[in-house]
């Protein structure tokens, strides 16, 4: 049972390409982002919070600790129960280490269609996300389920940083290369799976990865500006770091990687909506000179579970680009 039922077939989008597009979410919270309220005995505050969209709140402790949270749910991505799971939990698990902080627990947000889809599927999508926590060193503490006709599932994650020590979008400055820590194309392929069924271990793989290690050696280097590469694309994500930095960000299209077959599910049409909207959304704020669509599709296309985009070099991931200062009128993302 649980190997022979399509998950993808109960979904209208999958995995992080079903977000809400990035224009129409900016309007509907505008003017939601307020001055942070601080206790004047504890010295409590928000130090990270709606204004720049960056990937997780961050409220500052004391001098030393400030506390992470996070949320990320999604519909199927894959049709294997246990991956799913493993992949959600692992993309909600990177809005932590995005910001440069470290997951402490998590509890699991679960909709499951009772009357359609066993039981069992949904404990191994919990079982998945259990044990991508526990090798994150994250506890998983019970969470909240509803009947819902259509199946979603994700986590709500608590996690701790150091406050002089954050990722930020609103960080980045000129002169500072571009690291991006996994290849692109996870969209494309899951789009291939969806409507074919065709297995991607390559993806698999991928998403899997936490970005703990990455987010460390980010850290190390004295990075102070990153961002996960999830539902946005590359060039969504790099739109919100440039703008928030005031810079404008260089793309050099030719050293950004792939997974094996994403060139291929974009010359055979297995492109999301997300990537399209995507990609019209950058596009009023992009020079792309002479790249084609088939390559800016790949550079917006919609991840799920991607890598660090980092400003600074991170050791063992290739540089895409970099950051430089933004002339009066240009724009905020090159592609050459």
């Amino acid at each position: 049972m649980v190997t022979s039922v399509r998950l993808t077939r109960y979904a209208h989008g999958g995995g992080c390409a079903c977000k809400i597009p990035p224009g129409e979410l900016e309007s509907m919270v505008a003017g939601l982002a307020v001055a942070p309220l601080r206790g004047a005995a504890t010295g409590h505050g928000l130090l990270i919070g709606l204004e720049d969209g960056d990937d997780a709140a961050v409220l500052s402790l004391d001098g030393d600790r400030a506390v992470v949270s996070t949320v990320d749910f999604f519909t199927p991505v894959v049709d294997d129960p246990y991956d799913w799971g493993r992949i959600a939990a692992a993309n909600a698990l990177s809005d932590v280490y995005a910001v440069g902080g470290r997951p402490l627990m998590a509890v699991n947000l679960l909709g499951w269609p009772r009357d359609t889809l066993p039981m069992e599927l949904a404990r191994e999508v919990l079982r998945g996300g259990h044990d991508v926590a526990a090798r994150a060193g994250c506890h998983v503490a019970g969470g909240h389920s509803i009947d819902d006709p259509e199946p979603k599932y994700g986590m709500a994650v608590t996690g701790i940083a150091d406050p002089a020590r954050l990722l930020r979008l609103d960080a980045a400055r000129p002169g500072t290369p571009l690291s991006l820590t996994k290849p692109l194309g996870i969209g494309v392929l899951n789009t291939r799976h969806k409507a074919t069924g065709e297995l991607f271990p390559q993806a698999i793989a991928a998403m899997t990865t936490l970005n703990a290690d990455a987010a460390q050696l980010a850290l190390e280097a004295g990075a102070q500006a990153a961002t996960d590469v999830t539902g946005f694309g590359l060039l969504g994500h790099l739109y919100k770091m440039a703008r928030a930095g005031g810079v404008t960000a260089v793309v050099d299209a030719a050293a950004v990687p792939y997974l094996d077959g994403a060139r291929e599910a974009v010359r055979d049409g297995f492109v999301s909506g997300g990537t399209r909207r995507n990609l019209a959304w950058v596009t009023p704020h992009t020079d792309f000179g002479r790249i084609a669509e088939p390559e800016r599709l790949l550079l917006a296309d919609a991840q799920t579970s991607g890598g660090l985009l980092v400003a600074g070099e991170v050791p063992g991931a290739p540089v895409i680009g970099e950051l430089v200062a933004r002339p009066a009128g240009g724009p905020a993302l090159v592609v050459r």
